[in-house]
């Protein structure tokens, strides 16, 4: 069983929204930084967000900033990615991944370090 599960991608319409949720199965986890990442095959994997795990501190690749959001509820164990105006150019898996850190308004806007990741979510944009 998978400690990070990715859920809410799909197919949407350019222009369109969804929201993706990862859900965590691990002890305190305000003490998890979780970094959202994309993949498309034959491409570079690429770092889209982070969030602290207090959720005081979020950091966002450039091409996404002002259409995505990051979030979490840590009673809830789950880190939210909202993305909204939805390109083409967004389709690729979506992973999710965390970080241990003891300072909880860190996050990191890499791979390295990660401790768990998800299976990932595909979405796709298309018309």
């Amino acid at each position: 069983q998978s400690l990070l599960v990715e859920s809410g991608g799909g197919l949407v319409q350019p222009g369109g929204s969804l929201t993706l949720s990862c859900q965590a199965s691990l002890p305190d986890f305000s003490y998890d930084s979780v970094t959202w990442f994309r993949h498309v095959p034959g491409k570079e994997r690429e770092v889209i967000s982070c969030i602290s795990g207090s959720g005081t501190n979020t950091k966002y690749k450039e091409a996404v900033k002002v259409r995505f959001t990051v979030s979490r509820d840590n009673a809830k164990n789950t880190v939210y990615l909202q993305m909204n105006s939805l390109e083409p150019e967004d389709t690729a898996v979506y992973y999710c991944a965390t970080q241990s850190t003891l300072v909880t308004s860190m996050c990191f806007m890499t791979a390295t370090g990660m401790n768990f990741w998800g299976q990932g979510t595909q979405v796709t944009v298309s018309s």
